[in-house]
């Protein structure tokens, strides 16, 4: 039986959710077909998981920019068709209204415990208004950089003590919020390579409110190649000698990892997907600013690998998209996925998931082959 589910998105205004907000308003209006919408092609019970038109979307972001002028700039860019966003744009503002301010940790005051807890009420609010069945928390905010290891991120005694010490910044943002979504009774989604839900201790919060979750950084581009063609070469008993890669991108994305310390989580997310592929290899990663590019990502790798008799040969590949485009109908799939994980009485980690991601949580299959495959049964078995 179908349910109302909530899909809150933390990073509601950058490009990801509001291309996937957008998306959303234009499937329920049938002005677009569900192109990169998986949960559209999945062989399952398809009425275990919400339509469209039961979705209902709120968020938070601590940037203020209305919904509406977010997705015109995208649609200048290239990313949103306009004939689409003339025609949802009143949809975007009624979407506006549901949005709250983040939190940040330069301007908040107090606690972080009394932060989650606004968050958290924040959340709940948005259920209850909406009498939804469930709210499934997507994260979709800017990358953080990984942080030193705290005796509270293994603890969850230790960290719900510390959380109430004014003086102390115990959690990234990404982690607050997974603290705050987790004790609403959330299930959670991390799109990103940010802390997040990995502490232990927010493990042990989701095994104790019996929650699901997922992650973690979104596959769309360049790692989603890797994870086809790199079996390939292990298939065929071919020798990978290096495998470089670069990365070109512009707006908020290009900004945010143009920061060494911001894109260090990122590079790490894709470097343990390929060697756990293809074992130990250089692996030179780089990842470039271009601003003019605005929303437009491109890839280049090159691949050298050894043959019969060591000759030596390469393979090189080149990936120019929108990359949020890619990203928008993976979040409203997981949104589906997880919420139906949810009702069906799932809990803990969702390995079947690690199709959506290039660093999954509860497995380390990196196979996309092998991925596609677990999907589909665990989708067939909802």
């Amino acid at each position: 039986m179908r349910q109302r589910c909530g899909l809150w998105l933390m990073g509601a205004r950058g490009s990801v959710a509001t291309t996937a907000i957008t998306g959303l308003l234009a499937l329920r209006a049938g002005l677009v077909r569900p192109v990169g919408c998986v949960t559209e092609r999945l062989d399952m019970d398809h009425t275990v998981l919400p339509t469209w038109d039961e979705i209902i979307v709120g968020g938070h972001d601590i940037v203020s920019i209305p919904l509406d002028k977010r997705a015109e700039q995208l649609a200048e860019s290239g990313l949103i068709p306009h004939s689409v966003f003339t025609a949802v744009a009143d949809g975007l503002r009624a979407v506006d209204t549901e949005l709250r301010s983040g939190y940040h940790p330069v301007s908040h005051t107090g606690s972080q415990a009394a932060a989650a807890a606004r968050l958290a009420a924040d959340i709940t609010d948005f259920r209850a208004r909406h009498s939804l069945d469930r709210v499934v928390v997507v994260n979709v905010t800017s990358t953080e950089p990984p942080v030193p290891a705290l005796p509270e991120h293994d603890d969850l005694d230790l960290l719900d003590r510390a959380l109430n010490d004014p003086q102390r910044t115990v959690l990234p943002p990404s982690s607050l919020g997974a603290y705050a979504a987790l004790t609403t009774g959330s299930p959670y989604v991390d799109f990103t390579p940010s802390p997040g839900i990995r502490m232990p201790a927010l493990v042990e919060l989701a095994r104790r409110q019996d929650l699901p979750y997922a992650g973690a950084d979104g596959k769309t581009g360049e790692t989603l190649l890797r994870t086809v063609l790199a079996p390939m070469f292990v298939a065929r008993a071919l020798n990978v000698r290096s495998w470089a890669g670069t990365n070109l991108l512009g707006g908020g994305d290009g900004a945010n990892l143009a920061d060494p310390d911001q894109a260090k989580g990122k590079l790490e997310s894709k470097a343990r997907g390929l060697a756990q592929l293809i074992g130990d290899v250089t692996a030179p990663l780089h990842i470039d600013n271009v601003p003019d590019l605005a929303e437009r990502k491109i890839a280049w790798d090159y691949v050298s690998f050894e043959g019969f008799l060591g000759a030596k040969m390469s393979l090189q590949f080149t990936w120019d998209g929108y990359d949020s485009a890619l990203a928008a109908p993976l979040v409203l799939d997981l949104a589906r996925l997880v919420g139906a994980a949810h009702a069906d009485g799932q809990s803990g980690a969702l390995p079947a998931l690690a199709f959506f991601f290039k660093d999954p949580l509860g497995t380390d299959e990196h196979r996309f082959a092998e991925q596609t495959r677990m999907l589909a049964q665990w989708a067939a078995d909802l």
